[in-house]
């Protein structure tokens, strides 16, 4: 939930919908990108080899 309020929050910035966002545009960019990123690492990427590593072990 905080990944997509971050998103959320950073589209108008992206869009560059207001008068001073062309200058924050690249920046919203980066941080949608990367916080899209650490999620799907954070969420997918991690605890599968985590979950292959430990049934092994039993």
């Amino acid at each position: 939930m905080t990944t997509l309020a971050t998103i959320f929050g950073m589209l108008p910035l992206a869009w560059g919908v207001d008068s001073g966002a062309q200058m924050l545009q690249p920046l919203a960019i980066a941080v949608i990108g990367g916080v899209t990123v650490s999620m799907v690492l954070s969420l997918l990427i991690t605890p599968v080899p985590f979950y292959l590593l430990r049934s092994r072990e039993l």
